[in-house]
């Protein structure tokens, strides 16, 4: 296992629910080939991917709750002096050249899977 995959979670413009059921169905498939997934589910500028955003880190919540998710570190927190980063860079270290490390864009949310 090893890698990070990018999953575009506005892809085709769905509702939240629908990117939701996308998200359950990659973290299952992607569990076994891959260590995280970085998602990119907007921010809000075109008013449906923060609907997106916010119910795509609800779900991530509870999953890392219920033990199902290892680490989740949203965009704006991806940066080398936060812990759950430094976290996901030494469980997966080909993340240390993806271009939204320091970038705090929160249009996209890594997962430790």
């Amino acid at each position: 296992m090893a890698g990070c995959k990018t999953v575009n979670l506005e892809a085709g413009m769905p509702t939240s629910d629908q990117a939701v059921r996308r998200l359950t169905a990659e973290i299952a498939s992607s569990r076994r080939s891959y260590a995280a997934l970085k998602l990119i589910h907007g921010y809000g500028s075109s008013g449906t991917g923060g609907r997106i955003r916010i119910e795509v880190r609800k779900y991530l919540a509870r999953q890392r709750q219920a033990g199902k998710v290892k680490l989740v570190v949203p965009g704006e927190e991806f940066t080398i002096f936060e812990a759950d980063t430094r976290a996901l860079l030494a469980a997966c270290p080909e993340l240390r050249k993806e271009p939204d490390l320091e970038r705090h864009n929160n249009g996209v949310t890594y997962v430790l899977l």
